[in-house]
């Protein structure tokens, strides 16, 4: 029964995740002023240079 608790408690969360993130998609679509919502793992960062390396704003460690 443990088991039966911890899959529905981890279906929630995910649940929970997924509407939190279509929330930011609403609400940036409604306020452009804020600019477009930030997906995990997008943009420029240390190691995830998907704009060109010479766009990246952080110095490399």
């Amino acid at each position: 029964m443990i088991y039966v608790r911890t899959i529905l408690i981890l279906l929630a969360l995910l649940a929970g995740w997924l509407l939190v993130r279509a929330a930011a998609r609403r609400f940036a679509a409604g306020h452009p002023e804020f600019g477009a919502v930030r997906e995990e793992g997008e943009g420029c960062g240390c190691g995830n240079h998907k704009c060109g390396e010479a766009e990246c704003k952080r110095k490399a460690h």
